[in-house]
């Protein structure tokens, strides 16, 4: 048994530093976990139905506080759960608004009669296709991808609409691009 002072006195810094180290990891994993409940929203984009806004692979943040005042606007890019199982998250663009009548014809989006087609920079390619005309309920959105030949969204699923309640925050930031050839 060592009786040098010193001997102990390292220990005592030893475990003094894992406990600095413990608080630190605690102290980290409550606030990811707090960023992640109330602030933002993590999302991966399964599928290249938003392409070329956001490619297949790349993961963003949502922010959950973007609508606290506000209400999703048209062109907004918002992370949501899919009406038909509610345990995917799906990342769109609002297009139908609350009680708006909604129409596509040859590819173009018509909102409320209006004789001219939706102005949508964003879309991919040349769309084609026709759908409804589907009106929008109050608290609901209708939503579409930006890669509109290759996308599933409120055109095809079993409840067009995505509830106010269940968007979950507005995409702002992504973070990782997933590497591959550049095209």
């Amino acid at each position: 048994m060592s009786m040098n002072p010193e001997h102990n006195t390292n220990k005592e810094d030893i475990k003094s530093e894992i406990r600095e180290w413990i608080i630190v990891i605690e102290i980290a994993i409550i606030l990811a976990v707090t960023l992640n409940m109330f602030i933002v929203v993590n999302a991966v984009i399964p599928s290249a139905s938003m392409e070329t806004t956001i490619m297949t692979g790349d993961r963003i943040f949502g922010n959950r506080l973007a609508y606290l005042r506000s209400e999703p606007e048209r062109g907004d890019i918002v992370i949501f759960r899919f009406p038909d199982d509610e345990k995917q998250l799906f990342i769109k663009r609002v297009i139908g608004m609350p009680g708006e009548t909604l129409y596509i014809e040859d590819g173009r989006v018509y909102i409320n009669g209006s004789e001219t087609p939706l102005e949508e920079p964003y879309v991919n390619g040349r769309p084609v296709g026709d759908f409804g005309p589907i009106t929008v309920p109050e608290g609901a959105y209708f939503m579409m991808g930006d890669n509109r030949n290759n996308s599933a969204d409120s055109r095809y699923w079993n409840q067009p609409f995505v509830y106010s309640e269940k968007i979950l925050g507005k995409a702002f930031f992504r973070y990782y691009r997933k590497p591959g050839l550049i095209k």
